[in-house]
């Protein structure tokens, strides 16, 4: 009963709300800025149109002007209402928002559940379509904290995940399917976040008293904490170079150069080492710990056999040592190079295997990070590429086209980090004529 009294009561007075708005609106004394006609321009008066409102649509009559040598034509009313694909801005944000978290139909059918919006999923995609990019460049000229505290460390994460697209997005490009056609595209993104002196452990703390977690698992006591709300997140469909320049961009913006330490973590893939190395000089680079241990397991099941006892006692045992010992990764080398064994069919996979650890042995001081307070561990942008990516890009049936990812990704990482309303506010353009006569 009171369910149903509430839900008449709100259409009542959307309804109400609605037709207000409607007659502010179409006010003849309404004195709308540029709402005359241009050398050339011909006016055609009181052209009916209908926008989509959060009161519902509504019937505005508004002048339109055309000039015969110019593409397209110009509404004054609409340019100072901010109305874009026949939606108010308030329609705008809640679609916008919608269909960067929902799938459009899902969204459709949450915006008309929440607050009575009946806009098609087409519709929703088209102004994403068109906003996308505005969030894009937004993002990119959002200007750097003032100042960072003595001490603070800054942390740059990069990582990649692949999402499913149409066909034209991958023609020509090889796969890891049985006809050697790929059918995903690498979306790279990137983190950036700080962590606060007065969050590091003093110097010198002794990392071996800590509990060595298994390497499948996460080391819950040996997390430095993040400071609050300093994560940002970047990604995108291009190439290295241009997530290079992104991710750099952003920790510029985020005040990089104000830091006491770099710090860039990585899963040990050649291409973000490369990206440290050009983007990030003089940065400290540390290896993911548990790509790391699970490296140690690999080299393991190669030298003793896939789950058999003896691999799994020595994968635990070397990932102790890699993560406790001051020289850990060097008596890891040692250790395996002894059980390698002189000739036979194991010998090979086994020398490729310590390779990793050999090429990365300045990347895998992990006594020392620990002891200094530092993340050892990516798992901030791994975090990142199911949340930000995989929870609305990689659904069940979904085939992307890079440009509408790439609309929907650069919506995301707003929302993401925070940003959503900063950025509708100042989007919003004030328009002193229209409130004064509201």
């Amino acid at each position: 009963m009171l369910g149903c009294l509430e839900d008449k009561l709100r259409d009542a007075l959307r309804r109400d709300g609605r037709q207000c708005l409607e007659n502010l609106l179409n006010d003849p004394v309404l004195k709308v800025p540029g709402d005359q006609s241009r050398p050339g321009e011909s006016c055609h008066a009181g052209r009916v149109n209908t926008v989509e409102s959060l009161l519902g649509p509504l019937a505005l009559r508004r002048n339109y002007y055309h000039h015969p040598e110019q593409a397209g034509g110009r509404v004054p009313l609409d340019e100072s209402l901010g109305v874009v694909e026949g939606c108010t801005l308030g329609v705008a944000r809640l679609a916008c928002r919608a269909g960067a978290l929902e799938p459009y139909e899902d969204a459709r059918q949450s915006l008309e559940a929440y607050c009575g919006l009946q806009l098609e999923g087409r519709r929703i995609q088209r102004l994403i379509q068109r906003l996308g990019p505005e969030f894009a460049r937004w993002n990119q000229r959002l200007p750097a904290p003032p100042t960072l505290p003595g001490g603070t460390v800054f942390y740059v994460e990069a990582d990649g995940t692949g999402i499913p697209v149409r066909a034209e997005e991958v023609v020509g490009r090889e796969g890891k399917g049985e006809d050697g056609q790929a059918t995903t595209r690498e979306i790279k993104v990137g983190v950036t976040f700080t962590q606060s002196p007065q969050d590091q452990p003093k110097a010198g703390a002794p990392a071996a008293r800590r509990k060595t977690p298994r390497p499948q698992e996460p080391a819950e006591d040996s997390r430095p904490p993040r400071t609050p709300g300093s994560t940002r997140y970047v990604t995108t469909t291009g190439n290295a170079q241009e997530f290079g320049e992104k991710l750099r961009d952003l920790a510029r913006r985020q005040a990089i150069g104000l830091a006491t330490l770099v710090v860039f973590l990585g899963d040990g893939a050649a291409w973000v080492w490369e990206l440290a190395r050009v983007w990030f000089p003089g940065a400290k680079l540390i290896l993911d710990f548990f790509h790391a241990a699970e490296h140690v397991g690999l080299l393991c099941e190669i030298l003793w056999g896939k789950e058999t006892l003896p691999a799994k006692a020595q994968q635990e045992a070397w990932a102790k040592t890699l993560k406790d010992q001051e020289q850990g990764v060097d008596q890891v080398i040692q250790q395996a190079k002894a059980a390698i064994p002189r000739r036979g069919k194991k010998r090979s996979p086994a020398l490729k295997a310590l390779a990793y650890f050999e090429n990365n042995r300045d990347k895998m001081r992990y006594w020392e990070y620990q002891a200094q307070g530092l993340f050892i561990g990516s798992g901030v942008v791994e975090a990142a590429c199911k949340t930000v990516v995989g929870q609305r890009l990689k659904q069940s049936g979904m085939f992307w086209g890079l440009p509408g990812a790439h609309n929907i990704l650069d919506i995301r990482c707003v929302l993401e980090n925070g940003q959503f309303d900063q950025f509708w506010k100042e989007r919003s353009l004030p328009a002193p004529t229209l409130a004064k006569a509201a």
